[in-house]
């Protein structure tokens, strides 16, 4: 007997949200999957709030930050990055999340998800043409920087711990990596 996997697809992962289906649990849809997502602590918490608010005065009304929401992926994912900067499209965001084509990039915060976050979830905004993809590693406190999407993974992988770094959709702002890690 062989075993059937079932996907889901984005619209239907919608239908359950609006039906109450996934009512009071913490999930995204990773590929057709509906996956758990760990419990934010304190540190995780604190880091990715106070990044948020950084992001957002440097970046001004150029660009939104969303904390904790979700995007809407071509391959059946809707995952909620930490930090997604996206073009500030005001109400357009009351009738869909942001596309591909609205996110300057993402960033993940990981203590306890760091394998999901630097294999899983790095091929899937990779695959989704995502430009760019941070992940802090709270642990070593530093950020792993993906860019440069190209068949379905990255192309340019490299750590900070110290300095600036520009976004590729803002070469013309430093971003503090201090601030971004919160050491």
């Amino acid at each position: 007997m062989t075993s059937i996997t079932a996907k889901w697809t984005v619209e239907d992962y919608h239908q359950m949200i609006a039906a109450g289906i996934l009512r009071d649990r913490k999930v995204e849809l990773l590929k057709g999957e509906i996956v758990v997502m760990s419990p934010e602590g304190v540190p995780h918490a604190y880091c990715s709030h106070e990044a948020g608010e950084y992001l957002s005065e440097l970046l001004g009304n150029r660009a939104k930050v969303r904390q904790a929401k979700p995007i809407t992926l071509p391959n059946d994912s809707e995952p909620e990055p930490d930090l997604a900067i996206v073009q500030p499209l005001g109400r357009d965001y009351r009738e869909h999340h942001p596309y591909v084509e609205n996110i300057f990039w993402v960033i993940e915060y990981s203590n306890t998800s760091l394998e999901k976050d630097l294999e899983t979830k790095s091929k899937i905004y990779a695959e989704a043409g995502i430009q760019e993809y941070w992940v802090v590693n709270l642990k070593k406190l530093h950020i792993v920087v993906f860019r440069e999407p190209l068949d379905g993974d990255y192309s340019t992988k490299f750590t900070l711990t110290s300095g600036t770094i520009q976004p590729i959709a803002f070469d013309d702002v430093s971003v503090l990596v201090e601030r971004i890690i919160n050491k």
